[in-house]
């Protein structure tokens, strides 16, 4: 016990800032250990607005959300452990998680191709391009190595944002912005390049499959109810929770970016999309893992695919899901373009979800994650 309250004190004095404050031990609540990490961490990076996470850590009998900073810079009004935010490209293992689950009611098949399964539209606006949809898998779109060019990634994209705002994008307008913004970048299977429009498409197999926008199919199949996940929902697509707090504002500052001055359908159609708070993200990817969405196993097995291009790429991508490691421990999740990520630790049995609400100080999810990682493993 020495030891451990040893390393938490470590931890702490590392991450505290220079102005004296009382530090925790292990004997106190392990929320108050908890959240006083996080409190040291914002207090050298008050930049980064607020941060917000939640830790599901069944193993060591935890279900804790912590907040610290203000939800919007304007008037600084305080953070809340339940704010929810936009959390962008983590909405892609929710798609995939949806895909795996028609592909476990045997109504959809990986290596299917995708020609038959898109849009008539959508099929033919991509052969004109120079794409054989024919020899493109749906496990392809999955794991970014389909060949389709971005349109999310490039400069022009952004500029098109910058200048427009407020302008109300449609699924069809970005696919056809793909065909435009660049050539195909090569036979499917030969490299990887992360692109939303990969999974646009994947919603259009979704619909087309179950006859249902996808944002309802994707509720249904992963089942929110039974998962208990009530605040997640498409922003402008569904309905906003009752009683839940209004969105944290979130910033790209060095861009001029703010969150509530952007039409959400910049990033809405399955690349991005999903409005969560951290609790309801990392109950999604503790069930996930947990194997509480699908029916078999063999199903779950499936998401760890890995991306095999010709080309080598650097790190690793699944379907519809990456990996990190800390110190030796790795971690299973995705992040998201405002500065959202979630993580699920299979040594710890644990899920991480962590929100920074400006995106110029991305890079503290990794040191909270480690934080966190290091109190978890010593409580």
């Amino acid at each position: 016990m020495k030891k451990t309250i040893l390393s938490i004190l470590a931890i702490l004095l590392f991450l505290s800032c220079k102005e004296e404050k009382e530090i925790p031990t292990i004997e106190k609540d392990k929320t108050e250990v908890l959240q006083s990490i996080l409190d040291s961490i914002y207090a050298q990076n008050k930049g980064a607005v607020g941060l917000m996470v939640h830790i599901e850590a069944p193993d060591k009998s935890i279900s804790w959300s912590g907040a610290v900073g203000v939800s919007d810079k304007n008037t600084n009004a305080s953070l809340s452990k339940d704010h929810p935010v936009l959390i962008a490209s983590n909405t892609k293992t929710y798609v995939s998680a949806t895909i795996l689950r028609l592909v476990e009611q045997s109504q959809l098949d990986l290596n299917q191709a995708i020609d038959t399964l898109i849009f008539e539209k959508t099929n033919s606006l991509l052969k004109a391009d120079g794409y054989n949809t024919s020899q493109i898998k749906v496990a392809q779109l999955l794991n970014h190595t389909s060949g389709i060019h971005d349109y999310a990634t490039t400069d022009a994209y952004m500029e098109m944002i910058k200048k427009n705002p407020k302008h109300k994008y449609t699924r069809d307008e970005q696919i056809k912005l793909a065909m435009t913004l660049g050539d195909p970048l090569g036979e499917a299977g030969d490299v990887f390049t992360y692109a939303d429009v990969n999974y646009l498409l994947l919603t259009e197999i979704i619909e087309g499959i179950t006859g249902k926008p996808f944002y309802t199919s994707i509720r249904d199949l992963i089942n929110y109810n039974k998962l208990g996940m009530q605040t997640t929902w498409f922003s402008t697509l569904e309905e906003y929770p009752k009683d839940l707090k209004p969105l944290a504002h979130q910033y790209w500052t060095s861009e001029g970016f703010d969150s509530y001055e952007i039409d959400h359908s910049f990033d809405l159609y399955g690349g991005g999309g999903i409005a969560s708070t951290t609790k309801d993200l990392a109950v999604f990817s503790q069930s996930l893992f947990s194997n509480l969405i699908f029916e078999k196993l063999s199903t779950l097995d499936l998401i760890y695919t890995k991306a095999s291009p010709k080309q080598p790429m650097e790190g690793d991508y699944y379907l519809g899901l990456s990996s990190i490691d800390i110190d030796g421990v790795k971690g299973f999740g995705h992040g998201g373009f405002w500065g959202t990520a979630v993580n699920y630790f299979p040594e710890l049995n644990t899920s991480i979800a962590i929100f920074v609400l400006d995106r110029d100080k991305r890079a503290l999810r990794l040191d909270i994650n480690k934080a966190m990682a290091k109190a978890l493993s010593e409580l």
